[in-house]
This record gives C-alpha cells, structure tokens and sequence, in this order.
C-alpha cells in the first residue's frame, strides 16, 4: 500500500509540473509573438518619422528657392535594406519579424539624392537647386 501512495504522488507531481511547463511555454511564445509586432509598429512609425522630416523639410528649401540649404538630424532604425529616392518619392525597404517590407512616401516637390541606409542618428543637406532639391551626406 506504501509504494502505491509513493508512486500516486509521484504521478499527481508529474502532471503538475508538465501542466506548469506547458503554461510557461505558452505564455512565453504568446509574449514573443507580440513582442515581435510591436517591435515592427515602433519600427514602422520610427521609419514614418524619418520620410516626414526628410519630406517636410525638402518642400521647405525648394519653397525658400535657390541657393537655400538645410542639415538636419534624423533617426534611421536598424533593419533598414534600402533608401531609394526617385520619382519625386522616397522609397525605404525595411525588414520585420514578418517579412521584408516596402513603403513609399510621395513628395510635392522634385527631389534627388541618396541617403544611407546605417542606423543611428545622421546628418542629412539639403539642397535647393533650380528645379529640384538634392538631398546628400553633409561634407
């Protein structure tokens, strides 16, 4: 009767600690998951940031006319695959936990340039010229 109520318990703590385990792994994966989306939103309205400000900030020296010119200091997020400026639009590829994706800010006015790709904080000249504003790395 001894070893039956021994290896009674035994199975009853087993079952307790494998339901324990299974709760832990769930809520963990649950939390991972939306951690992940919201990593991406940040990111994503981090990136929103930045094509504003660079936008924003073109259509005021193309407006203030040649030979104006602006610097300004933008946040670039990592994960950042490509910055491309053509057809009066900057377009920025990004990678997130869910895929690569692509986003397109349209300008008002004519711009042209690069801008790098390398997280952090940097330096952007803008450049007002007859027809359009150049937009480079600072000297």
């Amino acid at each position: 009767m001894v070893i039956r109520d021994k290896s009674q318990i035994s199975i009853e703590y087993l079952i307790i600690v494998g339901f324990a385990t299974f709760v832990i792994v769930s809520v963990l994966g649950i939390a991972f998951f939306y951690g992940g989306l919201i990593r991406d939103k940040v990111k994503t309205t981090q990136i929103n940031n930045f094509a504003n400000k660079v936008l924003s900030t073109a259509e005021s020296v193309y407006y203030y006319g040649e030979p104006s010119k602006a610097t300004v200091s933008v946040y670039i997020p990592d994960n950042i695959l490509n910055i491309d400026i053509s057809d009066n639009a900057l377009y920025i590829e990004y990678q997130t936990s869910t895929g690569i994706e692509k986003n397109g800010f349209f300008s008002k006015v004519p711009i042209s340039g690069n801008i790098t790709t390398s997280s952090g904080v940097r330096q952007i000249l803008f450049l007002a010229e007859e027809d359009k504003v150049s937009i480079s790395k600072p000297n």
